[in-house]
């Protein structure tokens, strides 16, 4: 097994680990500018809640993804959620900088395509900040082959995104 290896994360890996549970947190925060900042309580709830929840073995990479049904009241996933039946929302995706350039994201990616497909999802949607820019964010997205379908102000004006979807079928 090695470092870099995908995992799932669920109720059990979250109390279980508490070295991942810290580091995730941890790298997670340190990204806050692009993700959003979660506290311990929080991050548990949205590891508990998510349709698919995957880390690298040594905490150097994580992803979390909600489906329609999820308890999340993230103003992005409602923007979904008020226009699609179903979906699967990626809501975040962070790779620490030491791991960047080896394919996690990728990767990261691939897995949540292969889990929603298994699922009967058609759809993969997220959202990238416009305003504060995420240009690494755009490229990896336009080459995994997500397109624009809106855009919104959030938290009262201080950041703009742009909603992405793709397509699995």
């Amino acid at each position: 097994m090695s470092d870099h290896d995908l995992r799932r994360l669920g109720p059990e890996e979250i109390a279980g680990a508490a070295w991942l549970s810290q580091r995730l947190l941890a790298l997670n925060n340190a990204n806050a500018r692009e993700l959003s900042w979660l506290e311990p309580d929080h991050f548990a709830h949205l590891a508990n809640e998510a349709f698919l929840a995957l880390a690298t073995e040594n905490g150097d990479a994580m992803l979390l993804a909600f489906d329609q049904d999820a308890d999340y009241d993230s103003p992005n996933f409602l923007w979904f959620r008020g226009r699609y039946a179903r979906f699967v929302y990626l809501d975040r995706i962070v790779v620490a900088p030491s791991a960047r350039r080896q394919g996690l994201a990728r990767r990261l990616h691939q897995a949540l395509f292969e889990h929603a497909v298994k699922a009967g999802h058609e759809r993969i949607v997220a959202e990238i900040n416009s305003d504060p820019p995420n240009p690494g964010s755009d490229a990896l997205h336009a080459a995994l082959g997500f397109v624009e379908v809106g855009r919104a102000a959030i938290h009262g004006g201080l950041k703009t995104v742009n909603y992405i979807s793709r397509d699995l079928v």
